[in-house]
C-alpha cells in the first residue's frame, strides 16, 4: 500500500465512530421524512375518498316560511 492508502485508512479509523453515529443519523433522518411523506400521502387519498363520497350523496333540501317574520316587521315599521 502506498503511503497515501496508510494515511487515509487511519484517519478513517480514527473517525469511524463519528462516520458511523452521522450515517445512522442520515438514516432515520430518511426514514423520518418518507414516513410523513408516506403518512400525508394516505391522508390525501382518505379525504379525496370521503369528499367524492359526500358530494355524491343526496343532500336534503328545506323550505322556509319566513312570511310571518315578515309580516310582524312590517307591522312595526307601520306603527312607527
Amino acid at each position: 500500500m502506498s503511503q497515501e492508502k496508510v494515511d487515509r485508512y487511519k484517519k478513517e479509523k480514527a473517525n469511524r465512530k463519528q462516520i458511523m453515529r452521522k450515517q445512522k443519523v442520515l438514516k432515520y433522518v430518511r426514514r423520518s421524512v418518507v414516513s410523513v411523506i408516506a403518512v400525508a400521502f394516505v391522508a390525501w387519498i382518505a379525504y379525496s375518498a370521503y369528499d367524492i363520497h359526500e358530494s355524491n350523496r343526496v343532500r336534503e333540501v328545506a323550505e322556509v316560511d319566513y312570511s310571518a317574520v315578515t309580516d310582524y316587521l312590517n307591522s312595526i315599521n307601520q306603527s312607527e
